[in-house]
């Protein structure tokens, strides 16, 4: 008769392993809202610039449409003083903003998105 050492995982080492994916799991979904929101703001931001006319348009008016996209898609962290127009070498339309979600107790993420795109004329 051959004895064969016992295979697997423990109780312990399964509830341990559980633990990090559930701690895991749990930051995805803290985090993963903030960069859905980003892929939103850099679609508006595309979207404007290929708008036929867009670098003549006055700076209130760039950020209006870029509001109002953002609005549709439900973006709430984004200020109209976070868009910026830069003219010289072209013109240019810049979000840049800072996001702190709290994750447990006294611990937050920060997340800071910058993007910037030239505009067409």
């Amino acid at each position: 008769m051959k004895i064969h050492k016992q295979q697997g995982m423990s109780l312990i080492g399964f509830i341990i392993v559980l633990s990090v994916v559930i701690f895991v799991s749990f930051l995805g979904m803290k985090i993963m809202p903030l960069y859905m929101e980003y892929f939103s703001v850099v679609k508006a931001l595309e979207g404007v610039a290929e708008e036929r006319g867009s670098a003549r348009l006055s700076p209130y008016e760039l950020r209006v449409k870029v509001l109002n996209r953002l609005y549709v898609s439900y973006s709430e962290n984004v200020k109209e003083s976070d868009i910026t127009v830069t003219r010289g070498n072209g013109v240019h339309l810049r979000v840049a903003y800072e996001v702190r979600q709290p994750v447990m107790g006294n611990l937050d993420v920060v997340a800071i998105f910058d993007k910037s795109v030239r505009l067409a004329n």
